[in-house]
């Protein structure tokens, strides 16, 4: 067995007081079948990240978050990381003007998908027509951004083959940021559109009855900002294979932030995952680690410890530092910062030591901010299994000081 059993909590690798009073929290609330803490754990805004909760027939709009589906999708090329040396500070440099990183930005050219004709953006229609009609025109003008905060496009090399890899990590943006805080307000009593009061970091979690009215029409907008956000990163990959002249051969692409339903031991659940990235036996995930770190592949195990684990495992490695701890208080006004933990010379001489060319990010998501992937996995061994480790080469984020509230 790789967890320890605390307050009724699974945790999986060094347990986080903050994280870990979150989860008991949740453990207290509702038709609650089991709470659990990834390795990678911290924490977050009511459920924590690395956090998931197993549910008998009730889902969690706070549970879910603001970033709905927020997500990875990794590809292998048909290239060679060799291939692509010599000109990858001009590729990313193509991929930093190409591809729209930043707050509240809409995609420089409008892309036309199918999803915009589902009959699925009726459940908007229910709310209100007015809510509809903006939502929908949000959706629109972000397909395809990828926002700030921890979020990225990469190129990767795999050591082990040399082939050339890349990934991205982002989720359903403006759209999905106001369909949680929307929900979240309906819940309450509030208008869709309302601005929320001042929500508390370790309040009780919000929980809706699956088979409510609000709680069917939470879901099925859910299941939508899921494929919004697979629509997001489908295009930004596809982006970028254009721009390094690669075609891919194999894909890896799931959410961490997201409800689905699931069997686990006969009995139909609901598991909220927040920062946590399925991992029933066979099925793959992307897992990425900082910029001065490995990412990795991984195949769910068929054990025991991977059931008790509710199919679930990490997502990444895990803050250890916050945002404000790192990169100090930002002051919008003055766009000045003061308090910083972290020289911006010294995260880039480390980027540079571990032979990535970097844009944007700022210190907040240096390397030393976060926990060594490679200790949360091994923490997990019982659940998963690494089929392939990638080494970032090339690390594209938004500016440093960009303010998105739309970031998980």
């Amino acid at each position: 067995m790789t967890y320890q059993t605390i307050d009724g909590v699974r945790v999986w690798g060094k347990p986080d007081e903050s994280a870990l009073s979150q989860a008991v929290t949740c453990a207290g609330h509702g038709n609650v079948v089991q709470a659990l803490l990834m390795a990678d754990h911290h924490k977050g805004y009511s459920q924590p990240i690395g956090g998931v909760v197993v549910y008998d027939g009730q889902i969690s709009p706070s549970g879910v978050g603001y970033d709905i589906g927020c997500g990875n999708k990794a590809v292998r090329t048909n290239l060679m990381a060799a291939d692509v040396m010599p000109r990858l500070s001009a590729i990313m440099d193509q991929v930093a003007r190409k591809v729209s990183f930043g707050v509240g930005r809409v995609n420089s050219e409008r892309v036309d998908h199918e999803l915009f004709d589902d009959p699925a953006w009726d459940v908007y229609a229910a709310v209100g027509r007015q809510e509809h009609d903006k939502l929908k025109r949000l959706a629109r003008d972000q397909l395809g951004t990828v926002g700030s905060g921890n979020h990225f496009v990469d190129l990767f090399e795999e050591p082990e083959t040399g082939r050339l890899w890349i990934g991205n990590h982002f989720g359903s943006r403006g759209f999905g940021h106001r369909t949680a805080s929307g929900f979240l307000n309906l819940a309450a009593g509030r208008a869709f559109f309302a601005n929320a009061p001042g929500e508390k970091m370790d309040q009780p979690p919000v929980l809706l009855q699956l088979d409510s009215e609000l709680g069917d029409m939470y879901y099925r907008a859910m299941k939508l900002a899921g494929r919004y956000a697979y629509a997001g990163r489908d295009y930004v990959l596809a982006q970028v294979l254009a721009i390094v002249g690669a075609e891919a051969d194999f894909e890896v692409h799931n959410h961490h932030n997201y409800a689905w339903r699931e069997t686990h031991g006969g009995k139909d659940t609901i598991v909220v995952r927040k920062g946590a990235t399925p991992s029933a036996p066979g099925q793959l995930g992307f897992i990425g680690g900082s910029m001065g770190d490995i990412s990795v592949v991984v195949r769910g195990k068929d054990t025991a410890d991977n059931r008790d684990a509710y199919y679930s495992t990490v997502h990444g490695a895990g803050r250890i530092m916050s945002r404000t701890q790192a990169a100090g208080k930002m002051n919008w006004k003055t766009r000045t910062r003061t308090g910083g933990q972290i020289l911006p010379a010294r995260m880039l001489q480390a980027v540079r030591d571990y032979g990535v060319e970097l844009r944007g990010a700022g210190t907040d998501e240096s390397p030393f901010v976060y926990r060594k992937l490679q200790e949360v996995l091994d923490a997990h061994a019982g659940t998963i299994e690494v089929l392939h480790v990638l080494k970032p080469i090339g690390v594209c984020m938004a500016g440093a000081d960009e303010y998105d509230p739309y970031k998980d």
